[in-house]
Order: structure tokens, then sequence, then C-alpha cells
């Protein structure tokens, strides 16, 4: 079976058990690790993988092949994306300062961006200018460099983001939360339509069963595909981005991606599409 996640701790240690054999009756997978925007594509594109990691806000361009499924992903509160400035009067201004100004994106499909937009459209009179879309790790050296009035950036910079000498000019997640009460919808896992998506669901539920109740026999694998990240970030990533809702959606994680589809595709960000496909 084809796989795509990316080579993130919160990834590789929810899908360890699978990929090394450890989970019973689960077929052997065959795994791409590429960044969120690169997985994206694949899903849109004809012939992609048999499952994938692939952002939320992605998920209205490909649910006629593929369907979402009840576990395997991120949600959570406390984990949203990151604005942040190296630029003095942006600082000092505030967020209506980005009004015209360049900010670079890690997708223009990702939860992240959807995010930044909504919340722009409130804070930002008149809105941005250019948005520039870049590798996630390209993008706080171009933000601490000047080549960029500010970027959006998750995971992990969270938590690496000073040692840049960067600003925190809005936490979304927070936005997000104080605006609708729900958790925030980052990345979901999906399969083909053409699969059993009840067996795939209890294979990725069981490695991330397995990975909770055996939390150093992944420690490796995860600092393989983390090699920038200090042991101590990969578990702090791992914590926030790897909950319950990972285990089960459950109904308030179903509603935080009705919520937010539902207001992207109202704004026009997304293509219109039945809500009811997302269960």
């Amino acid at each position: 079976m084809k796989i795509a996640f990316s080579p993130c701790p919160n990834d590789t240690f929810v899908f360890h058990a699978w990929v090394h054999g450890l989970v019973p009756g689960a077929p052997k997978l065959d795994v791409t690790y590429a960044d969120i925007d690169i997985t994206n594509r694949l899903a849109a594109e004809p012939g992609g993988p048999d499952v994938l990691k692939i952002s939320f806000a992605a998920l209205p361009w490909v649910l006629s092949e593929y369907a979402l499924l009840p576990c395997g992903g991120a949600l959570g509160r406390g984990c949203g994306p990151l604005v942040l400035t190296n630029n003095p009067a942006v600082s000092a201004e505030g967020p209506a300062a980005l009004a015209g100004r360049r900010v670079a994106v890690p997708s223009d499909r990702s939860t992240a961006y959807l995010l930044f937009r909504l919340w722009a459209a409130q804070q930002v009179p008149g809105g941005v200018g250019e948005i520039v879309v870049m590798p996630f790790h390209e993008i706080m050296p171009a933000v601490r460099d000047g080549q960029i009035d500010a970027g959006l950036v998750i995971h992990e910079a969270r938590f690496t983001y000073p040692s840049y000498g960067l600003t925190l000019l809005s936490d979304l997640g927070n936005w997000w939360e104080a605006d609708t009460g729900l958790p925030i919808p980052l990345g979901a896992i999906i399969a083909h339509r053409s699969l059993n998506r009840e067996a795939i669901a209890e294979w990725a539920r069981a490695s991330v069963k397995y990975a909770w109740e055996h939390p150093q026999a992944s420690q490796d694998y995860v600092m393989s595909h983390a090699q920038e990240l200090s042991p101590e970030v990969a578990r702090a990533h791992i914590d926030l981005y790897v909950n319950e809702y990972t285990e089960n959606l459950g109904e308030s994680g179903y509603g935080a991606v009705e919520a937010l589809l539902g207001r992207a595709a109202k704004e026009g960000l997304v293509p219109s599409f039945d809500l009811s496909l997302l269960r």
C-alpha cells in the first residue's frame, strides 16, 4: 500500500508501528516522505498514493476521490500556526501594518493559510499584499533576513522561532479558538474511496495506540527524519500534535473541520462542496 506523509515528528511517531510491520494484519507500506505542500498536490493528481496526510484545507479539491479517515491526523488546542515578523514597523503597529506587504506561507492549500486568510480579513484592512509560497524550512530565515515582511509558520517553529530573532505577531490558533470555541484542524489522513477505509482506519488507530504504549520504540525512526531538531523539541512537537483527536476525530473534531471549510467556502477560498462528504 502506497502512503505519503511528512517527515515531521508527529507523523513518523504515529506511523512508526505500521511502517515497521508492528500492526497485525496491516499491509506493508511503501512510504513517500514529503512536505505537506507536496502531499496536497499529490492527492489532487491522477494515480496518487492510496493513503496520504494532507492539510484539512486541501480536502475540497480531493473529496471525490479520497475519504477523510477518523484517525491519524492532527487537530488540537494551543497548537495553531503563527504569524512572525522581523520588521520593526509591523511589530510596532501590529496586524494592520501587514496591509500591502509580502507574507510567506508554506502552502496555499494549507489549514494555516485558510486560518491566515480568515484572520487577515478581520485584522488587516485592505488585505495583505503579495503571498509568497515557499518551503516551510525557508520561511523563518527569509523573515529574519528581511526578504519577507512576515511569515506564516507551523509545527516546530512554535518552539524555535525565538532563535531566529523573530517577533510573534499573532497566534492564529488562539484567534480561532476564541472565535469558534473549537479545536484547530491541521492535518488529515485520507484514503482512496476504492479501498476498505474502515480497515485502513483501524490499522492507523492501532499504530497510534502502539506509539503511545511504546513511546521509546519510535525514537530512532523519528529522529532520523527530524535531524535538524533536538530530541526535546521533537518530543514537544509530538506531545502537542498527537492527542485524543489523533485516535478519533469525534464530534468536536468533525465540527471543527466543517466550521473551517464551511467558512472558507463561503469566502471563496476553497471550492464549494457537499459537507456531508466529510463523514
